[in-house]
């Protein structure tokens, strides 16, 4: 599945978690880094007015589906995916870090999110290692000198699996540019995922999400600021459905 923003080729070039574990411990195994994107339609709404943001998507190594209607869009286009949230990645993805002695870090959100989010998983997580946490300060620029020096501490402490709780775009571009400064770090972008696991944040019970309902559950909860939000998600749909179909005849449905 792929979308073509602002000139820049977007492709979700992972179904399903097995390939993700698969691609994650082999990188882990011979130690190169890597950019893990987590797609959804904020990002892509976000993508048409941010060439950065759209150019740092293009640069990720790993993109899978993060909403329920990107895997919608990918049946639609005769190429399904998987629903992997950031969120659910956190936990996998640490237990693949503990058994393969790769060290951890976290970057993003708040001092007392990190410190809980990360006792919480070494706890949890056999072997685990959370060696570095850094909540960087309002206004950080991913493209400025302090990212370059979180880069440098991040490849100078031998991380290998990085956790970038920043929000989009911040994350994705802080990734991109790590690929170039901090070449042996996996960057896992999360979002808001180490709120949920610190407790600061309280997810949409299963049932919820088992019935694709997650975003009514967060509009509800934040309706000014996400009901905006929201609504620009729902305008491009069609126009996306309409690009999914054509893919879909291209190539026969295969």
């Amino acid at each position: 599945m792929q979308f073509t923003v602002r000139d820049q080729v977007v492709r979700v070039n992972l179904r399903d978690f097995a390939d993700l574990a698969e691609a994650v411990g082999a990188r882990f195994a011979a130690r190169e880094g890597f950019a893990l994107a987590t797609i959804n339609l904020d990002h892509l709404v976000k993508m048409r007015s941010d060439r950065a943001f759209a150019q740092a998507y293009a640069r990720q190594d790993m993109v899978v589906a993060d909403g329920n209607p990107i895997v919608w869009l990918s049946r639609l286009a005769g190429r399904p995916v998987e629903l992997l949230p950031g969120s659910d990645l956190i936990r996998p993805l640490c237990r693949m870090a503990g058994e393969a002695g790769v060290p951890v870090a976290m970057v993003g959100s708040d001092e007392a999110t990190l410190q809980e989010a990360g006792d919480r998983l070494e706890a949890d997580m056999p072997g685990l290692r959370v060696v570095l946490r850094h909540a960087p300060p309002m206004g950080f620029d991913p493209d400025g000198a302090a990212a370059s020096d979180i880069l440098g501490r991040l490849e100078a402490e031998g991380v290998g699996l990085c956790f970038l709780a920043l929000g989009a775009p911040k994350q994705e571009r802080f990734a991109a540019r790590g690929r170039e400064l901090a070449p042996h770090v996996g960057f896992a972008s999360i979002g808001a995922g180490l709120d949920f696991i610190s407790g600061r944040q309280k997810r949409a019970p299963v049932w919820v999400r088992r019935l694709a309902m997650e975003w009514v559950w967060r509009a509800l909860g934040d309706i000014r600021r996400l009901g905006p939000r929201y609504a620009r998600c729902i305008a491009i749909l069609p126009r996306l459905a309409i690009g999914a179909l054509r893919l879909r005849m291209s190539t026969g449905g295969h």
